[in-house]
């Protein structure tokens, strides 16, 4: 290997040093060694160095290593410094911070260090590359990071995360090759722009909370094993064990139900909860044995089982969870999957019996399964060690995929798991914003929380993370009725919650769910009450009360599917479609579908132009098959009845009218049954014929009851959290309640259900009739 690294060296250094003064050890870091002395720190230090580049060197991970190298040796071979010019590389110029440059800068310094670092490069602790990247990062303190320098309107993550990240992984990496007084020199402006985890320096009064915190405290606690300094590593430490204690909301952080908030109003388990998960499970591991060691982690095992476990499908993160990310092209499903595998594996060394037990199977379930994005691609070379050694352990058996219906009331979110597929409904309300568009992403994302459905099956793991987002139909949004006027892009930092409380569900045995959300749309008279009933083979969509008033044509979608480079067989009958290899659909009203089948081109570009995520211009293109139910212009209580059957034959499709029963779909009521299963949304007081009897409830509810003899179990929610009590008329007498939440009690031959200050979260109950 040959690299011109000697001129490169010498013009960094002329560039760069001079006017460098000579920094002296900053007070806070005397004497700062403390229990354990130098090392400690280097111990922890050199933990989190195998956590990013491997222990040792592996021939079995010679494509993933030479992967490593090809990014570093591209750092190296674009490197340009020209005197007199502020760039290292000729597309990064740094005169504007507002462009991000700066941060793009430092992450490839990252990429070096990291091709510096790992065991088996042809660079492997080079100290030619070193001496560069030495020089490389005086340049960047002189020209791009410092504390002196002004922000000028640029984004504040760069300046508290974004490069303090990256920074203190270079220095971690190529610690060994550097010259200590000028790391410290490098590592100075971290005093100024990212001093404590909990504060946001550019924005005085701001707390940081969930991921930014545990970014945050990521960066400081590096600085402190760097510079061994015992405080910041302490600060770090007590920054992290605060975010493991649940919060009881509104606003930021992870709740009792799995919900995660960013932002104050945001669903985000899959993008800035993933980033949450993979620094607190770093740090544990890192400190892990130390003087500094994070002691006060129980609840991050039970907030694996929670919050992100129900959106993992083999590996794959869903995106009703991912935000805005969903927009961003170098961030697809799989590697916000990656992520939480990576940070799962890590946690799982040190976890405890009952989570290792199931924690175990699932993973190598999800690595075994997932060939589409195999592991090895996307994770680095750590994790893949401990995801090889998982698949390796004879002892581990290749677990199913999880099942179980989850209500994420405090998100607004509804996951129905079954063994084949999963289904996820996004929903909005007064208290969670419809779709989040920041930094020019997500331009398009007006109706993602609009009630959109996910459908996830193990014949296609590659339908959402296959260029789907750039070429999909943004109007046409599978599960949404819309008003198809124009829109123009998201502007940046618009939150929009609708004017209503109603959205939330409930579940019952987990594998019966309801899920129901009043629709009030953005800029139009759009009016509609959605429900989904989840069931153990199908999910029932009913929609009622559909007006408008703005003389467009309002369409509900059933499905928009990525088919990627062609149209399969669909097969249509009379009030049935099925589409191969994905699903069946039928229409339970005797309503009619109309299918379009189109090659859609787009661009990342046209969804996302941020300054460091923006993607590229060049055309994509992929077949869609979408299914419309049409309600004409200014429809006046129009509705629509349909099921979905993920993984269902055509035979299977064609019968399945007979199967289910639709009791009642009005704006009042919206209720199926189907053998001894009875799922109703009451809307407000009501109440609906079942072949039993009445079933009547006397305020807003959604409520599922399954017969078994003399028994019936039953669960209640109230989404609109308007309600004190519900009371609720089975079709049978209720003779008395044996089991039951608090609050659920007889009330002559009915049930009472308290659900005031429930927020949204069921009430169950076994009672006999």
């Amino acid at each position: 290997m040959t690299h011109p690294l000697s001129r490169r060296s010498a013009l960094l250094g002329a560039a760069a040093v001079a006017g460098l003064a000579a920094w002296e050890r900053p007070a806070e870091a005397a004497g700062a060694a403390g229990a354990g002395g130098a090392a400690a720190f280097d111990a922890a230090r050199e933990r989190w160095v195998s956590l990013l580049a491997g222990g040792s060197y592996d021939p079995a991970y010679l494509e993933k290593t030479r992967a490593v190298e090809g990014s570093a040796n591209a750092v190296l071979r674009k490197m340009n410094p020209v005197a007199g010019r502020p760039s290292l590389w000729p597309d990064l110029p740094l005169d504007d911070p507002r462009t991000g440059n700066f941060n793009r800068a430092y992450n490839r310094m990252r990429a070096l260090a990291l091709g510096w670092a790992t065991p088996g490069t042809s660079m492997h602790r080079d100290p030619r590359v070193a001496e560069t990247a030495a020089g490389a990062l005086d340049f960047l303190y002189e020209h791009a990071y410092r504390e002196g320098l002004d922000r000028r309107g640029s984004n504040w993550y760069w300046w508290e995360i974004g490069v303090p990240r990256a920074l203190t992984d270079t220095c971690a990496l190529l610690y060994d090759g550097l010259p200590q007084d000028r790391l410290r020199r490098w590592l100075r402006p971290l005093r100024h722009w990212c001093p404590d985890p909990e504060r946001r320096v550019s924005h005085p009064g701001v707390v940081e909370t969930g991921a930014n915190r545990a970014s945050k405290a990521m960066a400081v606690a590096m600085r402190g094993l760097l510079t061994h300094d015992a405080r910041l590593v302490r600060r770090a430490r007590n920054a992290v064990s605060d975010l493991l204690r649940r919060t009881g909301g509104p606003g930021d952080g992870f709740y009792r139900d799995g919900s995660f908030i960013q932002h104050d109003v945001y669903p985000y388990n899959g993008s800035y909860g993933v980033d949450y998960l993979e620094s607190v499970a770093k740090l544990i591991a890192m400190l892990a044995r130390s003087p500094w060691e994070i002691r006060r982690i129980g609840n991050v095992y039970d907030i694996v089982d929670r919050s992100f476990m129900p959106f993992i499908f083999d590996g794959l993160m869903m995106d009703c969870v991912r935000g805005r990310q969903i927009s961003v092209q170098g961030h697809r499903d799989y590697h916000s999957g990656q992520k939480a595998v990576e940070a799962i594996l890590t946690l799982l060394e040190a976890a405890p019996e009952r989570h290792a037990r199931r924690w175990g199977p699932l993973v190598k379930g999800w690595l075994t399964r997932n060939r589409a994005v195999p592991y090895d691609t996307v994770a680095p070379l750590a994790g893949i060690a401990r995801a090889e050694a998982l698949l390796a352990d004879p002892s581990v058996p290749v677990g199913p995929r999880m099942t179980g219906t989850y209500v994420f009331a405090d998100m607004d979110r509804v996951v129905h798991r079954r063994p084949t597929w999963a289904y996820a409904i996004a929903m909005s309300s007064e208290r969670i914003g419809a779709a989040e568009a920041m930094n020019q992403e997500n331009l398009h994302g007006w109706y993602t929380g609009d009630g959109m459905t996910y459908l996830y099956t193990g014949g296609d793991l590659t339908h959402w993370n296959d260029d789907l987002w750039p070429t999909i139909d943004p109007y046409r949004l599978p599960g949404t009725t819309v008003d198809t006027r124009g829109r123009a892009d998201l502007p940046h930092g618009k939150r929009r919650l609708p004017p209503t409380p109603w959205a939330g569900g409930v579940a019952l045995d987990g594998e019966y769910g309801v899920a129901a959300m009043k629709l009030i749309a953005d800029g139009s008279s759009l009016r509609a009450r959605k429900a989904w009933f989840l069931l153990d083979d199908a999910v029932i969509a009913l929609g009622a009360g559909i007006t408008a008033s703005d003389g467009r044509r309002v369409e509900t979608v059933v499905e928009n599917r990525n088919t990627h480079g062609a149209h399969p067989p669909l097969t249509r009958g009379d009030g049935w479609i099925h589409l191969d290899g994905v699903a069946g659909y039928a229409l339970l009203d005797g309503a009619e579908a109309k299918v379009v089948r189109e090659r859609r081109t787009g661009r990342w570009r046209d969804i996302d132009t941020g300054a460091t995520t923006g993607g590229d211009t060049t055309p994509v293109s992929r077949h869609y098959t979408t299914i419309i139910v049409d309600h004409g212009v200014d429809p006046r209580r129009s509705r629509y009845a349909y099921a979905v059957l993920p993984d269902a034959s055509a035979t299977q499709t064609a019968a399945y009218a007979g199967r289910v029963k639709v009791l009642a779909n009005n704006r009042t009521v919206q209720a199926v049954s189907r053998d001894d299963l009875i799922a109703a949304v009451f809307w407000r007081a009501g109440s609906v014929e079942t072949a039993h009897g009445r079933l009547t409830a006397d305020g807003p509810c959604t409520l599922l009851a399954r017969r078994d003899g003399h028994r019936v179990r039953l669960a209640v929610s109230d989404p609109s959290r308007t309600a004190d009590e519900v009371r609720i008329r089975l079709p049978w007498p209720v003779k008395s309640v044996k089991e039951a939440d608090r609050g659920v009690r007889r009330s002559k031959r009915a049930v009472k259900v308290e659900v005031g200050g429930s927020r949204g979260h069921a009430r169950t109950a076994v009672v006999r009739v």
